[in-house]
């Protein structure tokens, strides 16, 4: 990392890992493990950025009460917070309570792609054996709210002054736009902007849901408390968002007419893959994402506009390539790209006001995917999981052209100012 010039790095802790039966006893060894990452991490001159859940609940815990659909686990989070927060709190300056909590209670509660894989016919995308596409969503993300509320007010009252720390959530983002200039794909945009990012950020900032979403969903979206909404009001230090792609998006009022619906139709809005809409991704390979950074920028915008431009920070961004593609060793051209091209947008959004604070790629090291395995990976250096027992790294063209730019050659960096850091992120299983 050291030689690459990076200057931050963003990780998750394991809840298991730290804490093997969800509450209880602290696990010596993963409390070792992370403080020997931490600190050699800052022994070199780099940040550590830490997100405290990242889709590993406990099995105890969900074996116990079914983890984020009881309102148990508020309480067993802001202790494992407050665990991470007092044992890494003097050396950690940037807490990510939750990582893309849309995106996990979707794939986990409606479409059943993730552990626990609950839903229920026709809206699961495997054949779920349990759960509630229709509510458990929204039972699960109304949870992950008060949870991370109650982390954050417990890091806020506790810490924040000794620490001198921020605290906020992450967000998958698609930097939606409409399908047409027509007023109803306009306002289904909106729309889907409400059910996706403004369904954990509307809250965070003014207490409540959007009205869209209790139009549309109803009695099965649960309501805050004036207690909870004061709660979750003003929560989040900054946000975070993961953005790999983009969507346009027509409106589907015909949706709404169906008695059972899942979040998709009570969206009432279709995205549609938006593969090209820079005209730049033609002739990629199979599987590769298209390069499309205006996604990116319309997500940092959306956020400057709607939510009075917080402090930002994209924490996730990269290109995927495959095993059986030719440049998933060393040659990934591709990745240069993509990588120019966002980071550029992230520049465009600096440069109209937005409040972004700075910028990771997916990933620093090839590694495991958790939807692909080793078959696919988004590292500046490349492992041979399947041939090399020393897992040696090996650079990438990107890994050379991302310390370059990194290190400020040929002026590619001219336009950053001191505050404003540009990380590589990773996983830390």
């Amino acid at each position: 990392m050291v030689d690459t010039g990076l200057d931050a790095y963003r990780f998750s802790i394991s809840w298991s890992r730290l804490i093997p039966n969800g509450r209880g006893p602290v696990n010596p060894k993963g409390l070792e493990y992370y403080n020997n990452l931490i600190n050699e991490l800052i022994n070199h001159g780099i940040q550590a950025h830490v997100t405290v859940f990242h889709y590993d609940t406990p099995q105890s815990l969900e074996d116990e009460y079914g983890g984020w659909l009881s309102r148990k686990i508020v309480k067993d989070f802001t202790t494992y917070a407050d665990v991470c927060f007092k044992e890494f709190g003097d050396r950690v300056s940037t807490w990510t309570t939750i990582n893309e909590a849309n995106v996990f209670v979707l794939r986990t509660y409606n479409l059943g792609i993730l552990p626990p894989q609950r839903c229920s016919f026709p809206f699961g995308a495997i054949n779920c054996t349990s759960g509630n596409s229709t509510t458990e969503p929204y039972i699960a993300a109304h949870n992950i709210l008060l949870a991370h509320a109650s982390a954050a007010r417990l890091y806020k009252n506790k810490y924040q002054d000794k620490q001198h720390g921020v605290i906020g959530i992450n967000l998958g983002s698609y930097g939606y736009s409409p399908l047409t200039n027509s007023t109803e794909d306009i306002a289904a945009t909106q729309r889907a902007n409400d059910f996706f990012v403004g369904w954990f950020a509307n809250p965070s900032v003014y207490g409540d849901y959007p009205e869209s979403m209790k139009r549309n969903v109803g009695s099965r979206l649960p309501s805050f408390t004036p207690y909870e909404a004061k709660l979750v009001k003003g929560s989040c230090d900054f946000f975070g968002v993961n953005h790999y792609k983009t969507f346009k998006i027509k409106d589907n009022p015909e949706s709404l007419k169906i008695q059972q619906r899942d979040f998709t139709l009570d969206m009432a809005a279709l995205q549609i893959s938006d593969w090209s809409p820079d005209g730049s991704s033609a002739g990629l390979l199979p599987g590769v994402l298209p390069v499309a950074p205006s996604g990116l920028k319309r997500s940092l915008e959306y956020f400057k506009q709607a939510y009075g431009n917080p402090p930002m920070y994209v924490h996730e961004n990269g290109q995927i390539s495959y095993r059986e593609a030719p440049d998933i060793s060393t040659n990934d051209t591709a990745r240069v790209t993509y990588l120019k091209a966002y980071i550029g947008a992230t520049l465009d959004a600096l440069r109209n006001g937005c409040n972004t604070k700075g910028y990771f790629t997916w990933s620093f090291l090839d590694l495991f995917e958790f939807s692909k395995g080793y078959t696919a990976s988004y590292g500046l250096y490349y492992i041979d999981f399947y041939n090399d027992m020393d897992l040696k790294r090996h650079p990438k063209f990107s890994a050379h052209w991302y310390s370059s730019f990194l290190k400020g050659r040929k002026n590619e960096r001219n336009f950053l100012t001191r505050s404003t850091t540009y990380e590589v992120s990773h996983f830390s299983q």
